[in-house]
């Protein structure tokens, strides 16, 4: 039985998103904002603009082009290139041509590349240039349902009939699009609502990759929900760094601002994010834990570097400041005047500045997702004078199910299920979750989707969470991820690494012991500030590898782990660990994409070092 509230949520919810598609919504932005600024690339040191009257025009010469191939309705079109206009365009392209676009992870090897295209039937494939190449080469052998590949870099595409240029693709489509512009109308036009608008594999945590059915439908009433909450300027700016495989990025970087006519700006390297923000000064910044948790590293870091003891001590006080103020205004709390005029002090003097520094100080919208963000991440940039509203949700949701809002918020939750949505907790905890941005499921997998959806509609999360007396949801751990040691205890692993990554020297952190007598750990240093931290210390020119032997690094390492045991109950505490020489990175394939651990290669890599810590 649905709520009564629930149900006049989803009422509206339909009345701004139903019957719509990603085409029409692009089409309305163009006709009412089309000179407005849309996609921006850095090209040879200076932004190169898309308005959105171009970026729809381009997205029609595109389908023209696809079209001009042979695709039909239905059509997988793969993508594999970093975040550029291209990458919208050729999205938007197979939409317009009534085709299914699905973005690729740029970090898989070839047979995980040929896995996903056969698993899809993929029958164009949109490379940026020769990485791309590369890992598509390879396999193409083993794709036959491939009839032609797209490459971005004129320079880097191979010859052959199996092969066309970007710019040849585009030239196509201005030919054909002059010829019959009505025939292209009829494509788009004939894009329903329940029709397929992206295919997105899960990162493969747990196995082979998932391909997952996300409708138009799904797409607008998520965006609908986001827009509904937020407290963004009319036409915002963002920035696009993140892959497009990702839910989140696709949400907040394309699908959300078609519809805000906002202006995205893209940083395909993550490594020069910090620069990208200082001179974007986005309104809006999403970051994975991770990505939050290495900036407050650095931040750390360079205080932890001053030598002035007074300037020390004084933002020490700016940081506590701002950390009462929004604790404040947390749910339940009430802000004092003191407390307000305290930071607003605090703020003019410290924290401001701190902020234009780090490119952050418009940013009126900071969120998290994909995992939980650690509280004491939460706690340090509300310190800074930024709440970073954490939320939840997965692939299969569309993004975003529960938020914290400016209104509404806890740190250390994920905050409660936007207008719409159902939420409720199974007998063993597992959080549960009923929508209209619910997949109908995975493509090719009726055994998964039978896991994934009950008989009533109910998606299984495989997460673990906890509901407050207020609501507010907090996420535990992965269901299936859950430590039982030899005793019996249930242990959640993410619960001992979060505490663990606090240190800013630590980056990445695996708990490991079931079926064990007790908990053991492998941490890696963050290869960003371990240089930073041994130059302080004295220990100049080493690299990770070696600082990971020195026994500076491990006392200190060690005080990590003391500290996080002493916030843990006694069969949560890491009894033993080993500082590993390398760091863990998505091309290593320790993690994800999306930067999430996966445990079962870490236990495979692994495996001997982790019976040492017993045999030991």
């Amino acid at each position: 039985m649905v709520e009564a509230g629930v149900r006049d949520a989803r009422a509206e919810l339909e009345r701004t998103a139903g019957g719509r598609t990603i085409c029409t919504r692009l089409a309305d932005t163009a006709r009412r904002d089309g000179a407005r600024p849309a996609y921006s690339d850095r090209v040879d040191g200076k932004w190169r603009t898309l308005t959105w009257e171009d970026t729809r025009r381009r997205a029609l010469e595109t389908a023209a082009g696809l079209a001009a191939l042979g695709l039909t309705a239905g059509d997988v079109v793969a993508l594999m290139m970093p975040n550029r206009s291209e990458h919208v365009l050729a999205d938007l392209g197979a939409l317009h041509a009534g085709g299914v676009p699905t973005t690729v992870y740029a970090t898989l090897a070839p047979d995980q590349v040929a896995f996903v295209a056969a698993d899809c039937s993929a029958r164009y494939a949109v490379l940026d240039g020769r990485d791309q190449l590369d890992r598509w080469l390879p396999v193409l052998d083993r794709l036959p349902a491939l009839r032609k590949v797209i490459v971005i870099d004129a320079a880097a595409c191979p010859a052959g009939d199996r092969f066309l240029t970007w710019d040849a693709l585009t030239a196509l489509g201005r030919e054909r699009l002059a010829a019959d512009p009505a025939a292209i109308d009829a494509r788009w036009k004939a894009v329903r609502p329940e029709d397929a608008a992206t295919l997105l594999y899960t990162s493969g945590t747990t196995g082979n990759p998932k391909g997952v059915l996300i409708t138009h439908s799904m797409v607008l009433h998520e965006a609908a929900m986001v827009e509904g909450a937020s407290v963004l300027p009319g036409h915002p700016s963002g920035i696009s760094y993140l892959p497009f495989a990702h839910i989140a990025d696709r949400v907040l970087s394309y699908y959300l601002p078609v519809g805000l006519a906002a202006h995205v700006h893209f940083c395909p390297d993550p490594a020069q994010l910090t620069t990208v923000l200082r001179e974007v000064r986005p309104h809006s910044f999403f970051g994975v834990p991770r990505v939050w948790e290495k900036i407050m590293a650095g931040i750390q870091a360079v205080l932890a570097a001053e030598p002035d003891e007074e300037r020390r001590a004084a933002v020490a006080r700016a940081l506590e400041a701002g950390r009462a103020h929004v604790a404040g205004q947390e749910h339940g709390n009430a802000l004092t005047p003191e407390e307000r005029a305290v930071f607003e002090r605090a703020d003019a003097a410290v924290l401001a500045p701190m902020r234009a520094l780090l490119g952050l100080d418009r940013v009126v919208q900071a969120s998290s997702a994909a995992a939980p963000l650690p509280v004491e991440v939460a706690r340090f940039f509300a310190g800074l004078g930024l709440k970073i509203f954490d939320a939840y949700g997965m692939t299969e949701t569309t993004g975003a199910v529960t938020a914290n809002l400016q209104d509404s918020f806890k740190l250390g939750t994920v905050g409660r299920p936007f207008p719409g949505v159902e939420l409720r907790l199974a007998g063993d905890g597992e959080i549960l979750v009923r929508g209209a941005t619910c997949t109908p499921g995975y493509l090719n997998r009726p055994e998964a989707t039978a896991g994934l959806l009950d008989a009533d509609g109910w998606v299984h999360t495989g997460d673990v969470g906890v509901l407050d007396e207020d609501g507010f949801l907090r996420v535990v751990d992965r269901k299936k991820e859950i430590i039982i040691t030899a005793g019996g205890e249930n242990v959640a692993p993410s619960l001992i690494e979060n505490h663990l990554k606090e240190h800013p020297l630590v980056g990445q952190a695996l708990a490991f012991g079931d079926r064990r007598p007790y908990v053991v750990a492998l941490i890696t240093l963050d290869g960003e500030v371990a240089p930073v931290w041994a130059a302080a210390h004295g220990l100049e020119g080493a690299d990770v590898a070696a600082l990971a032997g020195h026994p500076l690094v491990l006392e200190e390492i060690g005080r990590a782990v003391g500290d996080a045991n002493a916030r843990l109950a006694r069969v949560q505490q890491v009894k033993k660990w080993r500082l590993l020489p390398a760091e863990w990175t998505a091309e290593s394939e320790e993690l994800t994409p999306t930067l999430k651990l996966k445990r079962r290669v870490v236990h495979g890599k692994y495996t001997d070092v982790l019976d040492a810590l017993y045999d030991a």
